[in-house]
């Protein structure tokens, strides 16, 4: 196992929501949305379910889209850092649903955005310890710009999920393949 199930299940989130803004296409376009998204992956704790929580949560995206493009624990250490103190990390073990105890690193009445910003900041911590940065991927197709965690054994995942783009690389390769 490469990762705990929550540092996997924090990192697929963070490129989940950073994706909900790739191509130049908004994809949380509202409450219902979000909330959807929240329960896809099984966010616990406090919603306001407002407006100005939507906006928060959209605002996360292009600072993390940044840790995404840090190829350098040097330099990605100091925003996890900066992330963990800003979000008043407080670590603490938990059980629900049907997960065995885990890791949850702020209270579940905090507001969502430190939530998930201390949520993210641990994950990306263990990356660093890991020495595992290299999983932190952007799309390998020349005409998307979403991100990706690579969790494969072998390193070896190129495309996200959000555009069907390693089945488009695919049907190319194909293609060119029969046209010679």
């Amino acid at each position: 196992m490469l990762f705990t199930h929550d540092t996997r299940t924090a990192l697929v989130w963070s490129a989940a929501l950073i994706n909900t803004c790739a191509n130049g296409e908004e994809h949380l376009s509202d409450i219902p949305t979000l909330t959807a998204m929240l329960d896809e992956h099984e966010w616990t704790g406090r919603r306001d379910g407002s407006e100005s929580e939507l906006e928060g949560v959209r605002a996360l995206r292009p600072s993390w889209r940044a840790l995404w493009e840090l190829s350098d624990a040097d330099a990605l250490v100091p925003e996890v850092n900066r992330m963990l103190a800003e979000s008043n990390a407080k670590p603490h073990l938990t059980r629900h649903g049907d997960w065995g105890w885990h890791l949850h690193v702020s209270d579940d009445d905090a507001p969502l955005t430190e939530r998930m910003t201390a949520e993210t900041a641990v994950a990306l911590a263990e990356v660093v310890r890991s020495d595992e940065l290299d999983r932190l991927r952007s799309c390998d197709s020349p005409d998307c710009d979403a991100v990706l965690v690579d969790l494969s054994r072998n390193r070896s995942r190129r495309y996200c999920d959000t555009g069907n783009c390693g089945n488009r690389a695919n049907v190319a390769a194909y293609r060119a393949r029969k046209r010679s």
